[in-house]
């Protein structure tokens, strides 16, 4: 597969992936804690306070990737620190879950997008950006 179009596939992926962050930031900001399944209003003012705080967070990561697009053989440093801020996250989810169970589907999801998907797009992006430097450093 050549360089510019594992790129592009990488690119694609991101892009798919940036989905869930955006989508649910969004959803979340605008529904608050009511968003997730069994919590009705009235929402506890700190909770949904809290809840929207780290919805923005959310949508600021989606936002992040997709800046991160045009040059994602040279955006190391964000892959990697934006992949270190979801896989904490991911970790934290795994605490409830092996505290209370398993979560909702919607969460599961989450879940596997954090401690699974993310991971491999870090590791993949970091292949693109040694495939970039050694294309640079032939020319």
């Amino acid at each position: 597969m050549t360089y510019s179009f594992e790129r592009r596939l990488l690119q694609l992926a991101i892009l798919l992936a940036s989905i869930v962050p955006l989508g649910m930031g969004t959803a979340s900001i605008v529904a608050g804690a009511t968003v997730i399944r069994g919590v009705r209003a009235p929402v506890p003012i700190d909770l949904d306070s809290h809840f929207r705080y780290l919805s923005g967070l959310l949508l600021g990561i989606g936002i992040a990737f997709l800046c991160a697009l045009p040059r994602v053989e040279r955006a190391g440093i964000v892959f990697r620190a934006l992949g270190l801020v979801i896989v904490a996250g991911g970790l934290a989810r795994s605490v409830s879950l092996l505290q209370y169970g398993p979560p909702g589907p919607g969460h599961l999801f989450g879940l596997g997008m954090e401690l699974v998907v993310v991971p491999l797009i870090v590791i993949w992006q970091a292949r693109i950006q040694r495939r970039y430097r050694e294309t640079a450093s032939a020319e």
